[in-house]
């Protein structure tokens, strides 16, 4: 079977989200398949719409909650961070301690491997963990709207006007795009690789051409990143 390359996408069961990867095959039937690391695969017949795909999910929702349940049970915990030295963090894709200084001075820097969080408070993990999302945040500002300028070269001729950037915390994308021209990233998406950030602009910026997952839009996305299902997988396996 020729198959199109997949998507992830969402809807909501109660108060879940359930994530699916989509991909369009030359079959007959659609095929739901959640598997033991707890993702969900959606195979549909071409020319299936969208809506028609998530409508089906949503039909099976109670099937791939007890499904996800059942395999949750064999999956290893991890451990709630508690924001105290010795913990592990993720900033482009690098693992760094952190390490929480007493300090009169309340900032937090990045040396050797490690996160230092300088701070009076230096008890208070509510206090470290606003200060190392601050941190984050203003470090995503920079890098982000870094990589906007090395991606929109990809694009070539196809986008007419440069697109409004917008970071926010999201809970069940990566990014997404508007009508007018608005790419907003997920302030998590900080501490993955950058070419998974790249990938993840370059997915939008294609949406703003193509705003379906047409086969239009998987040939624009392979020209402006060739190796985009390399750098999707890498995306798919990022701690937050």
């Amino acid at each position: 079977m020729t198959a199109i390359a997949a998507d992830t996408f969402a809807i909501r069961y109660g108060s879940k989200t359930i994530n699916f990867d989509l991909v369009f095959m030359s079959r007959k039937t659609l095929e739901i398949s959640v598997y033991p690391d707890l993702s969900v695969v959606v195979k549909a017949p071409e020319g299936k719409s969208i809506d028609e795909v998530k409508e089906r999910v949503r039909s099976k929702a109670a099937w791939i909650v007890e499904q996800k349940r059942f395999f949750s049970l064999y999956l290893p915990r991890p451990p709630k961070r508690q924001y105290v030295s010795g913990e592990s963090h993720y900033y482009l894709g690098r693992q760094y301690r952190l390490k929480v200084i007493a300090s009169d001075k309340e900032q937090v820097k990045l040396s050797r491997g490690c996160l230092y969080v300088h701070t009076s408070d230096f008890h208070n993990s509510c206090q470290i963990k606003k200060l190392l999302q601050n941190w984050y945040s203003n470090h995503a500002k920079v890098q982000f709207y870094r990589r906007m300028e090395k991606c929109l070269p990809r694009m070539g001729k196809h986008l007419k006007e440069k697109p409004e950037l917008t970071i926010r915390k999201m809970k069940t994308r990566w990014g997404s795009c508007s009508r007018n021209s608005r790419i907003i990233l997920n302030s998590h998406l900080i501490k993955a690789p950058t070419p998974c950030i790249d990938y993840v602009i370059c997915h939008e910026l294609c949406h703003l051409i193509h705003p379906n997952h047409s086969k239009a839009f998987y040939r624009l996305l392979a020209q402006s990143m060739p190796d985009w299902q390399n750098n999707k997988k890498r995306l798919e396996d990022v701690k937050l």
